[in-house]
């Protein structure tokens, strides 16, 4: 009985270690210090990212709208969020901030695909999320700012952030539902068959009157030039 109890010591310490404290510190800096970069790029430009304005335009693709607003928001709950759970800065606002954008990200953009990104499903936020409800229930640990000097958020407050969070989920999935794919761009199958007609119409040449007449009367023209029939999916015959 105590070999039994003296493993469940070992997994489950009664305090919390140094050990399992740096543990959550590097959980902390690489999830926290990933999204304020992700935020960075849509607010500022920074590390190739779109900007506030391209960001905008995107959202607004999506039916979020206005988009610069949006990105905005977006932008601010990703750099926020990840700036304050990397520093276990005034915890667990950071974690509850990033929410707003990963949920929103996964019902917008991800909703109604395979789970993997490598098909463009939510894999990524889902993991940042999980990360983020995690850290919120756990706590910063002691190598945090928080602990260093000694700042601790009432509940109040915490449950006031956490409802703000929500009803900006819930308003921007209910207001603006996600795109279609065909809403977001043109179908490909258009826009190559819109390019072939195209090529075809300015291949051929114009036609006189006089071979219109001749035509309608019945007479047989040879066409100015040789016409070599293309092949299934091959417009360079065209060109």
């Amino acid at each position: 009985m105590r070999a039994w109890t003296a493993m469940r010591t070992k997994v489950c310490p009664p305090a919390r270690t140094p050990v399992v404290d740096a543990g959550l510190a590097t959980v902390r800096l690489a999830a926290g210090g990933l999204l304020a970069g992700h935020g960075a790029q849509k607010l500022f430009g920074t590390f190739g990212g779109p900007g506030l304005e391209r960001t905008g335009s995107w959202l607004e693709s999506l039916g979020l709208k206005p988009g610069m607003r949006w990105a905005a928001l977006a932008g601010l709950s990703e750099f926020a969020g990840g700036v304050l759970t990397g520093l276990g800065l005034m915890h667990p606002l950071g974690p509850i901030a990033l929410q707003g954008a990963m949920m929103t990200a996964i019902r917008q953009v991800h909703w109604g695909k395979p789970i993997w990104v490598t098909e463009g499903g939510a894999e990524l936020p889902v993991i940042y999320s999980t990360i983020g409800l995690g850290l919120a229930f756990a706590g910063p640990g002691r190598y945090s700012l928080d602990h260093a000097l000694g700042i601790h958020i009432p509940k109040p407050v915490t449950a006031l952030a956490a409802a703000a969070v929500a009803t900006g989920i819930v308003v921007a999935n209910r207001r603006h539902p996600p795109a279609t794919e065909h809403e977001r761009r043109p179908s490909e199958a258009e826009a190559t068959q819109e390019t072939a007609e195209d090529r075809l119409v300015s291949a051929t040449p114009e036609r006189s009157a006089t071979s219109v007449r001749k035509e309608q009367s019945g007479d047989k023209i040879m066409p100015p030039f040789p016409i070599q029939p293309a092949a299934p999916g091959d417009e360079s015959a065209l060109a």
